[in-house]
């Protein structure tokens, strides 16, 4: 291997998107190297599967023959190995934040990636990009094939393994996902007006400030990247809405991704004026180029912290209730393994997670009430951020700093006590798998 890490990615992927675009801005600085490489299906079957006993992207090789999986453990990996251009904020408030937004872009988002990916994809729906979708995925798994026959090899995929023409009787993949999220023909309204909400509000976010913290990208920039690039501005239905209506989060798009192009203004790109007929080397970006200083959460991002805790974190709070009392009951044995997707249930944990079993629950979005299944990946999620901000929480001047500012989003001090929540729940992982710690 001629670079520290592979990554083995596809370009459609929500958390391929995250990590490459972490990895780009880490290897602009210097921190590591790496090549991208395209997780065919032999190259999924015959060599990653193998080494890892997973068929999920992104995942990470690095020179040593050693392998990470899962975008935020990637990251926290290799922050902790190769701390140059760092991308976590130490300051307790902005640290915060990061993690807050990571979670609700990660999480809360799925359903508007798989919606407006799938929904389009759909025979008799118009406007249609079925066509762009089935090739996209013909790359994967008809590679060195003409490219129609990678297109026909997507569209196989779809219908007889998504079973995307009789969404009701599949077992898994974006149909099988979406109401075990809570996307019913009740809640798609709801869930629709959410995101046009969240891009509105970015819009206005990304009209004073490059970045999500100021003038460079830092984790919540890498994190929604994960749903607005591949599922939203690239695929072609949603990319003309994106385009049309929310340039500056386009924009945006094409900075974290670290375009070179004239008007991206990313970190890669170099900006000049005029002086004395000289051109002179300046800083493009807002905000000078760096993170706000004084621990600065940007005024105009606080309308997107109010979202998650007015959407998001009622869902996570009774998720770990919810969780709590399941491993407490005599249903779970000890030490048996947990659901462990996000995007849907697998069939052995079909039951569970499905309405009326014990890891779901009810959840209300914009004044409309559903069921959804309870993830035991977001309580993992949650024991990682309570472990990143112990530091913050126990430190009595933090705290309190932290505790005036969440007294503003309702429920947000209720985040302080989060590792007393989590006592009786925390997640242990291995690799993808989700185990009681």
């Amino acid at each position: 291997m001629n670079t520290d890490y592979r990554l083995f990615a596809w370009d459609f992927s929500y958390f391929s998107a995250k990590v490459r675009a972490y990895c780009r801005f880490k290897e602009f600085h210097g921190a590591f190297t790496y090549e991208e490489v395209l997780a065919t299906q032999d190259l999924i079957r015959d060599y990653m599967l193998p080494a890892t006993g997973s068929n999920v992207v992104p995942q990470i090789q690095a020179a040593d023959g050693g392998w990470l999986q899962d975008s935020s453990e990637i990251i926290d990996v290799l922050e902790a190995r190769h701390p140059v251009a760092p991308v976590v904020p130490t300051r307790p408030r902005q640290r915060l934040v990061s993690y807050l937004v990571e979670l609700l872009a990660d999480e809360w988002m799925l359903p508007w990636g798989f919606w407006e990916r799938w929904h389009y994809s759909l025979a008799d729906v118009e406007p249609n990009h079925e066509a762009f979708n089935a090739q996209q995925w013909g790359r994967v798994f008809g590679a060195g094939q003409s490219g129609l026959a990678r297109r026909e090899a997507g569209r196989f995929i779809f219908r007889e393994i998504m079973k995307i023409d009789e969404p009701q009787n599949a077992e898994f993949g974006p149909y099988a996902g979406l109401p075990q999220l809570g996307v019913n023909e009740v809640t798609e309204a709801a869930w629709t007006d959410s995101m046009h909400n969240m891009l509105a509000l970015l819009e206005v976010h990304f009209d004073q400030h490059d970045y999500v913290l100021g003038g460079r990208p830092t984790l919540g920039d890498f994190a929604l990247l994960g749903p607005l690039y591949p599922h939203l501005y690239k695929d072609p239905v949603p990319g003309y809405m994106m385009r049309t209506q929310y340039p500056l989060v386009c924009e945006w798009i094409d900075r974290v991704n670290g375009s070179t192009e004239g008007g991206a203004r990313s970190y890669r790109q170099k900006n000049y004026a005029l002086d004395d007929g000289e051109l002179v080397p300046v800083c493009g970006a807002t905000d000078s180029g760096e993170i706000l200083p004084d621990d600065t959460v940007p005024k105009t991002l606080l309308p997107l912290i109010a979202v998650f805790f007015d959407e998001m974190w009622p869902v996570l709070s009774s998720s770990v209730d919810v969780l709590s009392r399941y491993l407490d009951s005599d249903s779970h044995d000890e030490g048996a393994p947990l659901p462990s997707k996000s995007f849907y249930s697998p069939a052995e944990f079909r039951s569970l997670q499905s309405a009326g079993g014990a890891l779901s629950h009810e959840f209300e979005l914009g004044g409309v009430k559903a069921t959804r299944m309870v993830s035991p990946y977001q309580v993992w999620m949650l024991g990682r951020l309570a472990d990143a901000m112990a530091p913050a929480f126990a430190d009595p001047q933090a705290s309190g700093a932290l505790q005036t500012w969440l007294a503003g989003f309702a429920g947000g001090a209720e985040l302080l006590a989060l590792p007393a929540r989590l006592s009786g729940c925390r997640i242990r992982k291995a690799f993808e798998n989700l185990y009681p710690a």
